[in-house]
Order: C-alpha cells, then sequence, then structure tokens
C-alpha cells in the first residue's frame, strides 16, 4: 500500500489494518477515543489489569504515532514530575468526547477513587489538562456507561458503580454551565447494563443497543425520546443480531454502526449497520475467525478523509490485546430522508409502534427541508401543491397508525384483564394448594402415630406367642408329672397286696 495514496486504495465497506511507520503504543482495551481532523487521540485503557494513562495521537495522512506531552494547569498546586499522574490517572472504561477545541474524558475506573463521576479536560491548542468542577446532581463513579453529545449536553446512561453495581439511570451534563441533572424517565427503562452502547438520532431519540449484566448478555434495542422522556423498546427488522458488550459504535447520518464485541466466550465477526430511520439490521461485511476486530473493548471513530467517510479502529481484546489500527471506506449514501410510507416498518401492522416513531423522525426531519425549498413562479406554486398531497398522504398515514396504535392498546387492555384473571385464578389455586398441603402434612402425621402403635402391637403379640409356648410347655409338663404320679402309686398299691397275701397264709 502506498501510504501517501493509501486512502484511493482501499475498497469500500471492507476491513483493511493501515501499515504503521515507526512505534506503535502498548496493545490495550477499554480505552477512549475520538478523531479530531485527521488525527485518532487515545487515552488510557487497560492491560493485564494495569491501568493506562498515556495521551497516544495517530496521523492519519503519515500513519505514525506519537505521544502528547501536557502541560498542567498552572493553578494546581502539583509538581511537574506527579503533575499528569494526578490530573490524568491511570483510567480505562471511559469516554472521550470532541467539544469545540477540547477533549472531555469522562469517569472510567481507576485506582485513583472517587465517589463522583469526574471530568477531565485537554485544551487541543495549548495541551494544558485539568479537571472541570461541575456542579448539580453529579452521578456517581461509574464505568462501561455510554455517553452521547446532543447539541450541547452529554447524554450518559447506564454502567457499573466501583461495587459493581449495574446502572440503568440517565444523566445530563450541560456543557455550557457544566451542572448535571438527574432525568426522570417513563415507561419500562432497560435492564441495568455496561459495555453498551449508544447512539442520537434527528437530535431527539436516544438508542441504546446491547451490552450486559454480571451473567446475560443483551442483544435488545431501546428507545428513549428526549422530549417526552419516554422509553420504549421498538420492532427492529432486518438481519438477525447476537447478543454482545464491549462492542464499539458511531453513528453517521441515519446509520449506526456497530463494530466487534462479544459474549466472554466468542468475539463477534460481523460489522453490522442499523438504518435508525427505518430501524432495520444488516450485515456490512463478516470478518475471519480471530480477527483482533472481533474483540471486545475496541473504539471506533469516523473520519472524512479525502471527502469520504471512513471508519477507524483501534485495540481490543479476543484472548489476545491489539494496538492494530484498521479502516473501512464507506459507500457514498443517499443523504434525502426516507419517506414514512417508504419504510418497512411502517408497511407492517404488527409493528405501528415502530412506525409512528418512525413517522415522528419523518415529521421532524423531511419538514424542514420542505420549507427550505425556495423555488419561484409556477414552479414553486407546482411544487407546493405536490407538497401538500404529499403531506395529506403522511396525515392520513398518520391517522390510520393511530387508529392501529389504538387497536394494539386495546388488545394489550384485554389481555391485561386476561392477566389479572390467571392471576387471581393463580392465587386462588395456591390457596387450595396450600390447604391440601396442610391437609396431607396432617394425614402423614396419622399415619405416623399408626404405624408406631401397630409396631407395639405387633411386639406384644410377638411377646404373647412367646408366653402361649411356655405354656404349653408347662402343659405337657404337668401332665408327664401327673402320669408319673399315678405310675409311681399304682406301683405301691401293687406291693402292698403281696405283703397281705404273705401274711394271711402265715
Amino acid at each position: 500500500m502506498d501510504i501517501s495514496k493509501w486512502p484511493s486504495d482501499l475498497a469500500y465497506e471492507q476491513w483493511v489494518a493501515l501499515p504503521v511507520s515507526g512505534a506503535r503504543p502498548s496493545a490495550r482495551y477499554k480505552h477512549a477515543a475520538a478523531v479530531v481532523g485527521e488525527n485518532l487521540y487515545i487515552h488510557g485503557g487497560s492491560r493485564n489489569g494495569r491501568y493506562l494513562s498515556d495521551i497516544q495521537v495517530f496521523d492519519l495522512r503519515s500513519l505514525t504515532w506519537s505521544s502528547l506531552k501536557l502541560k498542567i494547569e498552572s493553578d494546581a498546586d502539583k509538581s511537574e514530575d506527579n503533575g499528569l499522574q494526578e490530573v490524568l490517572p491511570g483510567t480505562s472504561d471511559h469516554s472521550m468526547i470532541k467539544w469545540e477545541n477540547k477533549l472531555l474524558l469522562l469517569g472510567g475506573h481507576s485506582k485513583k477513587s472517587s465517589d463522583a463521576m469526574i471530568v477531565h479536560v485537554l485544551n487541543l491548542e495549548t495541551h494544558v489538562c485539568g479537571v472541570v468542577e461541575t456542579s448539580g446532581k453529579v452521578p456517581v463513579a461509574r464505568g462501561g456507561y455510554s455517553v452521547t453529545l446532543v447539541g450541547s449536553k452529554l447524554i450518559v446512561f447506564g454502567g457499573e458503580d466501583r461495587s459493581r453495581k449495574l446502572l440503568n439511570d440517565v444523566h445530563v451534563l450541560d456543557l455550557e454551565t457544566m451542572t448535571w441533572s438527574l432525568v426522570e424517565s417513563t415507561q419500562t427503562p432497560p435492564a441495568p447494563r455496561f459495555d453498551h452502547t449508544a447512539a442520537v438520532h434527528a437530535e431527539r431519540y436516544l438508542l441504546i443497543f446491547g451490552g450486559c449484566s454480571h451473567s446475560i448478555f443483551f442483544n435488545d434495542l431501546h428507545v428513549l425520546d428526549l422530549q417526552t422522556m419516554e422509553w420504549s423498546q421498538p420492532q427492529v427488522q432486518g438481519d438477525l443480531v447476537s447478543p454482545r458488550a464491549g462492542h464499539a459504535g458511531i453513528s453517521i447520518d441515519e446509520i449506526w454502526y456497530i463494530v466487534g464485541g462479544g459474549d466472554n466466550s466468542n468475539g463477534c465477526l460481523e460489522t453490522l449497520a442499523l438504518n435508525m430511520s427505518k430501524l432495520v439490521w444488516s450485515t456490512l461485511t463478516t470478518l475471519k475467525e480471530r480477527h483482533p476486530l472481533s474483540s471486545e473493548g475496541l473504539s471506533v471513530c469516523s473520519a472524512i478523509i479525502d471527502g469520504e467517510k471512513h471508519l477507524i479502529a483501534f485495540g481490543g481484546y479476543n484472548g489476545k490485546y491489539s494496538n492494530e489500527v484498521f479502516v473501512m471506506k464507506l459507500k457514498p449514501r443517499d443523504s434525502s430522508h426516507p419517506k414514512i410510507f417508504q419504510s418497512p416498518a411502517a408497511a407492517a401492522a404488527a409493528a405501528s409502534v415502530t412506525a409512528a416513531y418512525a413517522l415522528a423522525k419523518s415529521e421532524k426531519l423531511d419538514f424542514p427541508q420542505i420549507i427550505d425549498l425556495n423555488f419561484n413562479g409556477v414552479e414553486n406554486n407546482v411544487l407546493k401543491k405536490d407538497i401538500n398531497i404529499e403531506i395529506d398522504a403522511i396525515k392520513e398515514e398518520k391517522k390510520v397508525l393511530e387508529l392501529s396504535i389504538e387497536e394494539v392498546t386495546a388488545e394489550n387492555s384485554r389481555f391485561r384483564e386476561k392477566i389479572d384473571e390467571l392471576n387471581s385464578n393463580h392465587t386462588e389455586l395456591s390457596k387450595e394448594l396450600q390447604s391440601v398441603q396442610g391437609q396431607l402434612i396432617s394425614e402423614r402425621s396419622r399415619c405416623f402415630k399408626l404405624e408406631a402403635q401397630i409396631a407395639e402391637l405387633q411386639k406384644m403379640l410377638e411377646s404373647s406367642q412367646s408366653i402361649e409356648n411356655e405354656v404349653q410347655i408347662l402343659r405337657r409338663q404337668k401332665s408327664a408329672l401327673e402320669q408319673e404320679m399315678e405310675l409311681s402309686a399304682a406301683q405301691r398299691q401293687g406291693s402292698g397286696g403281696v405283703w397281705r397275701w404273705i401274711a394271711g397264709s402265715t
């Protein structure tokens, strides 16, 4: 690969490892990364249980790495020798966000203990770094969370705190005032999790995908409406997506790209793309077994090089730590927003909730484009008529969808009534079961008593049988004794008669 012309040599939607000139940074995972211009910045991460604290910069033109030398804020009461260790400690499971001419580093796990989430800032022009003072309801310190930039606000969701408690709360950091606030949401939120990904669509919808608890890996998709602060779990279509955690994600226009991840046993080989307007999953490419990108704890960013969009991936762990840089050139896509009646989700009656979600996005995204159109004369009038017809058609479809939602709501109510009835029957049956179990216990007790009595009677019977045998023996002995006495008496009588006969004859 010709380094000076490497972007033009790439095929579309294929991962390619970039040749690196010179030294590379340490292999790692669970680091933080961001692209600024044509430079990839990475900070920290973990390797063999050790937290890393360096900031490395990869030049996407020269394909060379360099270490960023930081300067400490002048008012920081620290020596130059230990200042870096104090301001940017070794950290993993954290996030890096570009804001104006700065990089913000949020949270994560490190040896430096803190009860609340800390925000570090690095000025990209002066390379001065320090800690940002924040106020409000500061979230508890955590790692493995997601953070998303929406306008001038950061949306933080979930993660795992220092005591390994899983979280599913939502916090907002206003970057203008550096004030934290806790979001009070409605409906059912995602299960507590960490190592998931998040993206924002149309500046209104926060999407949460995947992640894991301490025993379960998820492949679900949840949506938080940032205007109503209401959670939903819309129906998705397209390719089947396997559960994963530790993956990386980046959204570009309508598409949310997902790379890597795994379930502690197997790494995910496919690179996924979610069309956030249509809520349809597709697979861009599938890697070979044990590929460095089929890893957990990798990072993925986007960069524009020679006018074309690229994905930039770094690091990760799949049994082996990686420090390679991979790039994928993306195919140019039609930037026009799909209309709701073109959406597969809208065409399916079973996906009415999803279609309503997509409709709201279509109204938000398409109508401003219509307003910005500026033609004159007859062409403008004709265009307005066409637009009005299209608007009327969309409104009619919206009515149909609303009716479908009402039907689904009514059916849900019927299901709830049936469930309540089943629960009531279950409660009654449980009571009857408990009663029968009580009766069985009492009957068993009676059986035990009867068996004990039977055993005693058997012993008595055995004892009476032996007594009867002894009586029979005694009777036989008595009979024999009586016979002997009779015989002896007879003998005495015979002897006396003889003597009387002798005496008479004399």
